[in-house]
């Protein structure tokens, strides 16, 4: 056990290192970063509204608003 524990850290035998266990872990935390990363640059970006890009049945014919437009 001496000569595990050093002045910079523990050190793992290689056996652990390798082990499934820490297969799981490494793939794990990669996927959760993979995923904050993708989350703060879609804050970064501007919003989409689908609405814009769609034109449905909610939009008026003509025009309701207090100061309508000149007529044609």
């Amino acid at each position: 056990m001496s000569g595990l524990v050093q002045a910079w850290g523990l050190l793992l035998p290689e056996t652990f290192l390798s082990s499934p266990f820490v297969a799981v872990l490494a793939t794990f935390v990669a996927i959760n970063t993979v995923m904050y990363l993708s989350l703060a640059v879609a804050k970064l970006l501007p919003k989409v509204y689908v609405s814009d890009y769609l034109q449905g049945a909610n939009r008026r014919s003509e025009n309701r608003s207090i100061h309508p437009h000149d007529p044609v």
